[in-house]
């Protein structure tokens, strides 16, 4: 099975509940044609760029994922039935990126600066 990393940007009137029900569906898809869903990131409201379908804000949510074909081609075509979906993109990795915003080490450097 292979790597992907997804990101998906949520319409702005929805909940925080509503963001976490749609990954949480999507993420059965995943399990259901035999893959798993190892991380899932919410990165909260954000502003958008620039305006996309009438929304200036996005709910930004990171899905790293391990699945065949198969379920990422599932899954993509459930995401764009969705309308609450205002943009995704998802991208074979060969491994996940392990970085995190606020380690240890870059409080301590930031102190001593």
């Amino acid at each position: 099975m292979a790597n992907y990393e997804s990101v998906l940007i949520a319409r702005q009137d929805l909940g925080a509940s509503q963001v976490n029900t749609l990954v949480s569906e999507l993420s059965e898809v995943i399990k259901k044609e035999g893959g798993e869903v190892v991380k899932v990131d919410n990165w909260g409201l954000k502003n958008l760029a620039y305006r996309i379908k009438k929304n200036r804000k996005g709910y930004y949510v990171l899905l790293n994922i391990t699945a065949p074909a198969k379920a990422i081609f599932e899954y993509e075509r459930l995401i764009r039935l969705n309308e609450d979906v205002i943009r995704y993109m998802t991208v074979k990795v060969d491994e996940f990126c392990n970085e995190t915003a606020n380690t240890d080490e870059d409080v301590a450097v930031a102190q001593e600066a």
